[in-house]
């Protein structure tokens, strides 16, 4: 009997920790956007909105997700060799670093990006209550597989149109977008400065959100220091200006000096080239999503 007891308690004991293994609805997106105001060209990037179990929606670039496996044996291999090997020549880098949470059922939504703490990444936080007055008319379209509807919305400084479908039974959709009686299928601004369109989806049974060289660098420790939009705004501007203002009162010309194991190069050369990718990173892009953002905003749908 008492062994009969033990296997019911671990059976037990094994059910309740799958039961709190995380899951998600993937939905992939591709995200053709317009980086430059004075330019014509456009780029394109897939994107992923993660509808998970956990009461929670996580959306990202798909960049850093799709080459993890890639990086894992990457920097295995830099730890086993003990020399450092510079991965941005075999690996793509994200067009967007930020990550969004919408928490469910209330939606409350959280922006997180990095910023550099001496040579640590750091996360950074804004949450805001937001809510989109969106009109939701009679025109109906068929997108792929999806029957969708026509709604639209002011937001962020541009007009948006949005494609939403009931098959699809979540209020949700790429970046900060939500709030209609179904997934957003497609949504675009009138300029066309940036459109999603809905490629696919699938089931990942065992979800994690971070990928395995953020895990390596700690992005996942902690929660997020979570500041007042305006302080975030003012924090990623001046970081986005000098990266390594809060590293270069540490480094003094000794330090600086030193070689890097496995390249010809010393430590100066390395946070050079580093500050130099930062900047291209950010200069690349001068025509943000949000062109401006409201402070206050109130919620309805209109019919």
């Amino acid at each position: 009997m008492k062994n009969i007891l033990s296997l019911l308690m671990v059976a037990v004991f094994a059910f309740s920790n799958a039961q709190e293994k995380e899951s998600s609805n993937r939905f992939f997106y591709e995200l053709t956007f317009k980086p430059k105001k004075d330019s014509t060209k456009l780029d394109k990037v897939i994107t992923v909105l993660d509808i998970t179990n956990k009461d929670r929606s996580v959306y990202q670039d798909y960049t850093v997700i799709s080459q993890d496996s890639i990086t894992k044996v990457e920097i295995e291999a830099m730890q086993k060799a003990g020399v450092y090997k510079d991965l941005s020549k075999s690996l793509k880098t994200p067009k967007f670093s930020a990550r969004i949470h919408k928490y469910y059922p209330g939606m409350k939504i959280e922006y997180i990006d990095k910023v550099a703490n001496g040579m640590t990444p750091v996360n950074i936080a804004y949450t805001e209550d937001l809510k989109f007055k969106w009109k939701i008319s009679n025109e109906k379209q068929k997108i792929g597989e999806y029957n969708t509807q026509k709604a639209t919305t002011d937001f962020g400084g541009r007009k948006w149109t949005a494609w939403f479908s009931t098959d699809l039974p979540f209020p949700d959709g790429p970046y900060k977008f939500w709030g209609l009686p179904g997934l957003i299928v497609k949504i675009e601004d009138d300029a066309k400065n940036y459109s999603w369109i809905l490629q696919g989806n699938k089931k990942v049974d065992d979800y994690k959100e971070f990928s395995y060289m953020e895990t390596l660098a700690q992005a996942t420790g902690g929660k997020p220091k979570d500041l007042t939009r305006e302080k975030f705004e003012k924090t990623f501007s001046d970081f986005k200006k000098d990266p390594f203002a809060s590293v270069r009162p540490m480094m003094n010309q000794a330090m600086l000096s030193q070689p890097v194991p496995g390249t010809d190069g010393t430590v100066g050369d390395l946070i050079k080239k580093q500050e130099k990718m930062y900047k291209d990173f950010y200069n690349a892009n001068d025509n943000p999503i949000e062109a401006t953002y409201n402070k206050t905003s109130a919620a309805v749908i209109e019919k």
